[in-house]
């Protein structure tokens, strides 16, 4: 376990955390916005990643199999995950239906704003590279190709209708939301299955179909648990290993992901081609000022998550 997660916070920084898990939870219900993105420009990416590897390590199972609670309670970064945790779960449930909305009645203006965002982050984690040259720019547009190609595949029109796809479904789609860049929604759209976990989230909130969707989130939820529990081990070791390369790979993963985000599309379907603005009416000085707001807005968040890691420093 890092010494970063072992360390005391004040409340102020777990509502930090807690808010952080909102902004998270909010990107990752737009497809083509990832959660990994907003946890990489705040500052917490990294921690993120050895606190999910210590719940899912042998040494974890084991307190839990043999219920050494204390010890867990002790020695686990659950304190972090408990509070981010909790703050993307608060973001699902209050805005998975209003993105929905906005996302069918005012695209163009919901994808300017979050390709402000997008854009924005691109410019602020580029420092954290710590030494750019030759092979680090390699790695940059590497990532860039792979994220610009991967946002550009076909949907999948008739995908399996199998318990088994859906949990397989869940574990490639967390693996692509906890990369910044590439959206885990976008992924489940690519799969054929955004549609229906979103569906089963909204009418567990009404209270319909409750069987049903409990088994649809039970069996994605375990994808989701499988498919993190291995691949954060491997960004574990890169991180460790390939520092500066991982993160310049990551920042063309986010360079690409703009070809998804980009707020102008020839039709409403899910996998339109962009197209250049046709007017410039209300509808497009109000989608500049949204763009402007997101970019801004992530600015705004870098400044204050840098203050506060000094402070904690």
């Amino acid at each position: 376990m890092s010494e970063n997660t072992k360390k005391r916070r004040s409340i102020r920084e777990y509502i930090r955390i807690y808010l952080t898990g909102m902004v998270m939870g909010g990107a990752d219900v737009v497809p083509g916005v990832s959660g990994g993105t907003m946890a990489f420009i705040l500052g917490i990416y990294e921690e993120l990643i050895e606190s999910i590897k210590s719940f899912t390590s042998a040494d974890a199972i084991a307190m839990g199999l043999k219920f050494q609670i204390k010890k867990a309670y002790q020695t686990l970064p659950w304190p972090f995950l408990l509070a981010l945790g909790l703050g993307i779960v608060t973001a699902i449930v209050t805005l998975a239906s209003p993105i929905h909305w906005m996302l069918n009645n005012q695209p163009v203006l919901i994808w300017a704003f979050f390709f402000g965002l997008v854009v924005a982050s691109i410019f602020t984690v580029f420092n954290r590279v710590r030494k750019w040259n030759p092979i680090a720019v390699i790695s940059l547009l590497i990532g860039t190709v792979a994220g610009w190609t991967v946002v550009g595949l076909p949907l999948l029109n008739n995908p399996p209708d199998s318990y088994i796809y859906l949990g397989f479904c869940g574990a490639i789609a967390i693996c692509a939301m906890i990369l910044p860049g590439i959206s885990g929604s976008f992924i489940l759209l690519l799969m054929g299955k955004y549609t229906l976990v979103l569906n089963a989230v909204h009418e567990l909130k009404s209270l319909v179909n409750i069987g049903q969707n409990l088994l649809i989130l039970g069996t994605f939820i375990v994808g989701l648990v499988i498919g993190i529990s291995s691949f954060v081990r491997l960004l574990s070791w890169l991180f460790r290993k390939f520092h500066d390369i991982t993160v310049a790979v990551l920042i063309g993963f986010m360079a690409g992901s703009l070809r998804k985000v980009w707020p102008w599309k020839s039709g409403m379907s899910d996998d339109a081609n962009n197209v250049l603005p046709t007017e410039f009416n209300a509808e497009f000085w109000s989608a500049i000022a949204l763009a402007v707001l997101g970019f801004l807005l992530v600015l705004v968040l870098e400044t204050v998550a840098k203050r506060l890691e000094k402070k904690a420093a």
